[in-house]
């Protein structure tokens, strides 16, 4: 949509609020009147009645009239949007109170806030007054609920022409607007160039980097704004938000315990502040503190129970996610929602419990009334398929109501992987893989694909995966993990030797695998990667795998007793697995593993996920 262009600086008088233009004028008595009855107006039966006398009474360019339909306006455009729209042409030349009301109006209403926009747009074509500070905030809310970049981008240059470029408000909207349409770089660009900031410039800053994933450029800003601004509660949460995606349990537990020293109360009586919590502890791999937190809220909401259980099944610990699941409804109060069944699908899957999974799925529709979405047929799709149901699945997948998206049809080729189905079958499911990826396609399918071809000893079609993801520009992703170790993040990818401890990393590699190999450990080399490694290096390879070099460094530098962290990107690997059980065992040390679909928790040679991941 192309706006018109930037209006002319107006002349001040434009700019003048209407209550200075009628303190020339005594009020006429049929305005007082109708001001009065306006006051105690409560609904759009009376408004429309007071409308209608106003029409009888009063006359257009009495100076009076424009305040009186200001204030009309004003209860019509959050009462009946499409009765306030009608009203606006009938006014003699509206002021920008006027306009920013239907503009505000329609950003805060449900369903149409990209009317928002077109109000704007009528506003400038009349040009009998320009917008001012208030409009901007409220049309940019719009632009950004509706993701229209190109207009908000109109809007920022309309903005710099009529002087607002340095008014905070202003410019905060701008950054929430940016960030919202998926532009951190210009949201910067606004906050670098802002002369002055208050606590919710930062603050938008610090979400913004949550919302777009950089949380450690989050953090670094927090600890910038420290020396500013006293953090209140926003920032806490975007802080808390932050350290959950990070896996920072270090720095997530300094800023609870931050939180409960200055603001205990609203801590201990905030429900949103409180799911945060959960939600963090649970992703930093601390499901005992999640609880912890959970059980001592004075008020719980179906988001606390649904972080609760959600938790409870990205840990594995099935059990305590169906409990909490029974607790919740048994109380009556609380009404579960679509998240909590994907919360108890998901706990069904880890556990391998298809006949559980299947009686969730029906009551979820047949008694809660909940229409399925694609995560719930997700989760079923892949729990019936990595029991070896591979049919049933395939059944699944063609009778369901919604088109099965790539994440449904790569936990379909994987099980298909693990259970060595019929190469055919297999090689179907990956080409509906490869369709149905919207946003170019990824590395998964073909290393998948590839790895189907190798165990066929079919070279010659893993020669060809090879080309075509060569023509297509894929790269595989290559493993990357991350660790917190006493506030300082590491980061390792695959054979990395950019650590400033690189030669004790692969010194200690090299004692852990002569342990392993003295309790007769033999690598699983079918996990070395079929596309990049097809020689005698896999076994090499395989020893540097990303959590391997975590782990090492975490041996060389935790403190005894403190549990070994580590989030990987990608999927553990069946070797890597093993390993790491061993290495639990034989180094008298616990380790938590966080993969892209769950945790590991790793102790005395056994993993909570009774190896079925």
């Amino acid at each position: 949509m192309a706006l018109v262009a930037a209006p002319p600086s107006p002349p001040s008088h434009h700019l003048l609020h209407v209550t200075s233009t009628t303190a020339r004028y005594p009020i006429h008595h049929h305005h007082k009147h109708l001001l009065n009855l306006l006051e105690n107006c409560n609904s759009m039966t009376q408004l429309k009645q007071i409308h209608a006398q106003a029409l009888r009474t009063t006359t257009p360019n009495h100076p009076d009239t424009l305040y009186l339909y200001s204030r009309i306006m004003h209860f019509a455009a959050f009462s009946d949007l499409h009765y306030s729209s009608r009203l606006l042409p009938q006014i003699h030349k509206p002021n920008s109170f006027i306009w920013n009301t239907l503009i505000r109006a329609y950003a805060w209403s449900s369903h149409h806030k990209d009317h928002s926009i077109s109000v704007y747009q009528r506003m400038l074509i009349e040009g009998s007054v320009a917008p001012d500070k208030h409009t901007f905030p409220f049309i940019l809310k719009a632009c950004a609920f509706v993701s229209a970049l190109s207009e908000g981008k109109q809007i920022h240059g309309h903005i710099l022409k009529l002087g607002f470029g340095s008014d905070k408000y202003v410019s905060n909207s701008l950054i929430h607007f940016y960030v919202s349409c998926g532009c951190l770089d210009l949201s910067v660009k606004v906050f670098e160039e802002m002369p002055d900031r208050n606590l919710v410039s930062w603050n938008a800053m610090i979400d913004g980097f949550v919302q777009s994933g950089e949380f450690a450029a989050a953090l670094r800003m927090f600890v910038e704004m420290q020396d500013l601004f006293e953090p209140d509660g926003f920032t806490m949460q975007s802080l808390v938000s932050a350290c959950g995606g990070l896996g920072a349990l270090s720095l997530g537990m300094w800023v609870h315990a931050y939180m409960v020293r200055n603001c205990d109360f609203v801590v201990k009586n905030d429900v949103l502040m409180n799911n945060s919590l959960v939600d963090m502890y649970c992703k930093c791999g601390s499901v005992e503190m999640a609880r912890q937190v959970f059980d001592g809220m004075d008020k719980r909401d179906v988001n606390s129970w649904n972080s609760m259980i959600l938790g409870f099944a990205m840990h594995g610990e099935v059990k305590d996610a169906l409990e909490a699941f029974d607790v919740m409804c048994d109380m009556g109060n609380i009404m579960p929602n679509s998240i909590t069944f994907i919360g108890v699908l998901s706990a069904c899957n880890h556990g391998g419990m298809v006949r559980d999974g299947k009686k969730y799925f029906e009551l979820m529709v047949d008694v809660y009334k909940i229409e399925p979405r694609l995560e719930h047929y997700g989760c079923m799709v892949d729990l019936v398929a990595r029991n070896g149901l591979i049919n049933e699945a395939l059944d699944l997948v063609s009778s369901m109501p919604i088109k099965p998206d790539v994440v449904i049809w790569r936990s379909l080729l994987d099980a298909c992987c693990k259970r060595n189905v019929d190469i055919e079958v297999t090689e179907s499911v990956a080409k509906q893989a490869i369709e149905s990826e919207d946003q170019g396609v990824s590395s998964g399918v073909y290393v998948l694909l590839s790895k189907v071809y190798a165990s066929a000893n079919r070279w010659e079609e893993v020669g060809l995966v090879r080309r075509l993801m060569s023509e297509k520009g894929i790269i595989k992703e290559p493993g990357c993990s991350s660790m917190e170790l006493e506030g300082e993040f590491h980061r390792f990818l695959s054979g990395d030797t950019s650590h400033p401890h690189t030669k004790e990393i692969y010194q200690t590699l090299d004692v852990i695998e002569q342990r392993l190999r003295d309790v007769g450990y033999v690598p699983d080399l079918s996990q070395a990667s079929m596309i990049d490694e097809l020689d005698d290096r896999k076994q090499n390879s395989l020893c540097l795998h990303s959590e391997r070099l975590a782990i090492a460094f975490g041996l060389l530098k935790s403190r005894p007793g403190i549990p070994i962290r580590i989030f990987k990107n990608l999927r553990v690997c069946n070797d890597c697995h093993t390993v790491t059980k061993l290495i639990s065992r034989l180094c008298d040390v616990d380790i938590i593993v966080r993969d892209r679909v769950r945790f590991h928790h790793f102790k005395d040679g056994f993993c909570s996920c009774k190896d079925y991941w």
